[in-house]
């Protein structure tokens, strides 16, 4: 029988410990998650974590708007999972009513999901003969990974619905998650928030490089999807160039985005949960990645959060820092528009070259 891959072996040993012989991943995951929080190794509100030891350092910061209650929230998970070289993280945007408590239901729901599809995906990966886990990892981790990606958003989204004390037909939130393992980070985005790497080039200077896409509804492929469906994308006459995606019928929902949890109402015309899953090897050139909110980059181009961040001598005031300086731009730029939440995650990747 073929080796089993050292990934699975050292979460089985993790998952096993966790379980009282139930058989229950779900529930083992979501120990975890709680042993995480009493050690200090879970950040859901403004700060940072570094973990002795370890490759990451992670600032966070989120500021409420002047639309009502502050519906961004944030996660940081170190050692993700028992895996001393995983660390998870995500932002989430929430819209609608009852978005504020959309977003924390995802942000409570979401890791541990993951975590148990990808121990699953991974268990399911190792006993097939066809997959040799070892043979090419970079390209089996992605995939695993991808998978496991898919599945959890989909029964988050199904859970969502179910959800009897949080009402989501007419809200929603956005969700953007990074895994780090190792040299490697997994990207998975649902809705229009952004994923920046910092990247330096042979000059020394740091280059920004986008990592997702802002899945807004004029995108070719989104609008086509939704006109497919039956939905309706179009800009109001007082707001131009802000594309919304509409029922067939009725001036609703009005939805600034393509992709999202929740939003029930509109799911049948177009509107999906679905992320795009993207991989990257980080190497000694890439200094970090931010993760904000379209409150944001609505006022800050890349180049110019990757300036903000990296000038900033204390790394643990970064997300500050940043999200800061989009308030004043808000301020200049946009003062005839209530400013939106402004949060971000700067992850940085400060060790030496890794291996």
């Amino acid at each position: 029988m073929r080796q089993i891959s050292s990934m699975f072996n050292g979460l089985a040993r993790s998952i096993r410990g966790k379980n009282s012989g139930n058989g229950d991943g779900k529930e083992a995951a979501e120990a975890m998650a709680k042993d995480a929080k009493k050690n200090d190794l879970i950040l859901r509100s403004s700060g940072s974590v570094n973990v002795d030891g370890s490759n990451n350092l992670a600032s966070v910061f989120s500021k409420r708007g002047r639309k009502g209650v502050n519906q961004d929230c944030a996660i940081v998970w170190e050692e993700f999972g028992c895996q001393a070289d995983m660390l998870f993280c995500g932002i989430f945007d929430g819209h609608g009513p009852w978005g504020h408590f959309v977003a924390k239901k995802v942000r409570e729901s979401m890791p541990s999901s993951l975590l148990c599809n990808w121990q699953e995906t991974l268990a399911q990966a190792s006993l097939d003969p066809e997959i040799d886990l070892e043979s090419d990892k970079k390209h089996q981790r992605f995939h695993i990974w991808k998978h496991s990606y898919l599945r959890t958003c989909a029964a988050v989204d199904h859970e969502l619905e179910q959800h009897r004390k949080i009402d989501s037909f007419y809200s929603g939130t956005t969700a953007l998650t990074i895994v780090r393992q190792g040299d490697l980070i997994y990207v998975a985005n649902i809705g229009d928030s952004r994923a920046v790497l910092a990247t330096t080039s042979d000059d020394g200077n740091f280059v920004p490089v986008q990592l997702t896409v802002d899945f807004k509804p004029n995108l070719p492929q989104e609008a086509e999807r939704i006109v497919q469906c039956k939905g309706r994308v179009f800009c109001l006459h007082d707001e131009p160039g802000v594309h919304r995606v509409w029922l067939p019928d009725e001036e609703s929902p009005g939805l600034a985005m393509s992709r999202a949890f929740g939003d029930y109402c509109i799911k049948d015309y177009g509107l999906i949960s679905v992320p795009e899953v993207t991989q990257r090897h980080i190497t000694s050139r890439d200094q970090f990645v931010v993760l904000a909110t379209d409150g944001v980059w609505d006022v800050v181009s890349n180049q110019e959060a990757v300036q903000i961040v990296s000038s900033t001598p204390d790394k643990q005031k970064a997300a500050k820092q940043l999200v800061e300086y989009a308030v004043r731009a808000w301020k200049k730029k946009r003062k005839d528009i209530a400013m939106d939440d402004i949060s971000a995650i700067c992850l940085f990747f400060h060790s030496s070259p890794l291996s």
